[in-house]
């Protein structure tokens, strides 16, 4: 079967192939974004469900110490203002929430792909195009016309780790790489809960939301909200430490982070009188919550009130191992920085390049990720442009 000739080639429309396909996009080249999905950005869309949080507002350096992997990400290439001003670019009105996490002000992420796709209009998006073979520089696709062949001058993939496979991240990509010489890590979970089996008595507190806590493993500190869930703990605050955690890192609970020891041991050393051990302690933490934690993961409880203190701001956080990577928002693994170049191009596949979670990198949610991700694929399509732009002076 002959093959389609074109410009450029994305495979995977979510938000690093779209990144791409803005970045090649030019008047006169014909781009085509091939998506298995009958519809782009899927996970995308999904993870916008209960607020799109688009990057986090902080300082470069303290930005970039959440990022880990084979893969060096440059997030100082296109960083937190960089998404802010793209977004902006695109008529979305934003607002900084108190964490500095950064969300449109209708908090979903429709509005902002439906004006990225206009942006894109000039692209040929190709739905239900699955990709399955390649062949000397050209990449074979399953399609409801059957198969096609498309032959591209240049080519980003694009088509996400091994996470959700429901919207498309399946991973199905990965022998066909490795086939062409490309390594490829292995895929573990990232920003995934943790399986406890939790006593009865906590039974009670099943879908309770833990707040005004700090988790630290692994050098790493998890501030925001999780949830005590029938299988385990799960949630932003707890996927802020994951990959420490997944890694066999110790992980505490400082159920009380805005009080230091001596002031938290002076209120426990105060008579509790005829109270129980329980009501006592929630008078004294004044969170029911916080109060069962400790009762689960602390007993025995010292009865020294500051060794009792010390108990509160370090509670062993006991765990049997991390959820599945079924069940993850993302992946670690991917294909490592090793088999890429500095511009994200293969070194198997000259003129291929590659980008989003497919990489070996991770990052925690909270803006990070999907940072990440943009910051890819602008990297991947903007080298793939100019590979383009010296081939055509070349032809003048």
């Amino acid at each position: 079967m002959t093959a389609e000739p074109v410009d450029a080639l994305i495979v995977g429309a979510g938000p690093a192939g779209l990144m791409a396909a803005e970045m090649l996009a030019a008047p006169g080249r014909r781009i085509v974004l091939a998506d298995a999905m009958p519809s782009p950005a899927r996970k995308f869309l999904m993870a916008g469900k209960s607020g799109l949080n688009l990057t986090k507002a902080e300082p470069e350096a303290d930005f970039a110490r959440h990022f880990a992997g084979s893969v060096d990400l440059r997030t100082g290439d296109f960083g937190p203002l960089d998404v802010i001003e793209w977004a902006e670019g695109l008529g979305v009105e934003l607002f900084t929430g108190s964490t500095g996490r950064v969300f449109p002000v209708g908090m979903k992420a429709s509005p902002l792909l439906r004006a990225w796709l206009e942006r894109l209009a000039g692209v040929d998006l190709r739905r239900r195009w699955r990709w399955t073979a390649i062949r000397d520089g050209e990449f074979g696709f399953d399609t409801l016309d059957g198969p096609q062949w498309i032959a591209p001058r240049v080519t980003v993939l694009a088509l996400g780790g091994a996470s959700w496979p429901r919207l498309g991240s399946d991973a199905a990509w990965v022998p066909m790489l490795r086939d062409a010489g490309v390594d490829v890590a292995g895929f573990r979970p990232a920003n995934m809960g943790f399986r406890v089996g939790w006593s009865d008595p906590m039974r009670r507190h099943l879908g309770a939301a833990v707040k005004g806590v700090a988790i630290h493993a692994g050098g790493l500190i998890g501030r925001g909200e999780w949830v005590i869930g029938a299988q385990g703990v799960e949630g932003g605050g707890i996927y802020e430490v994951s990959a420490p955690m997944r890694d066999g890192a110790n992980a505490h609970v400082d159920l009380a982070p805005d009080l230091d020891r001596e002031a938290l041991a002076r209120r426990l050393a105060k008579p509790r009188g005829k109270l129980s051990v329980g009501n006592w302690l929630r008078r004294t933490i004044n969170d029911p919550v916080k109060v069962a934690l400790l009762l689960e993961w602390g007993q025995p409880l010292p009865k020294d009130p500051g060794a009792l203190a010390g108990l509160i701001k370090a509670l062993p956080l006991r765990h049997d191992g991390p959820m599945g990577l079924d069940g993850a928002i993302s992946a670690a693994g991917g294909i490592t920085g090793g088999a890429l170049t500095g511009d994200l191009e293969l070194r198997a596949l000259p003129r291929t390049f590659a980008a989003g979670e497919m990489l070996d990198w991770e990052a925690p949610t909270g803006g990070y990720l999907l940072t990440g991700c943009l910051a890819t694929g602008r990297r991947a399509g903007i080298a793939a442009a100019r590979l383009l732009d010296q081939s055509d002076r070349a032809l003048t």
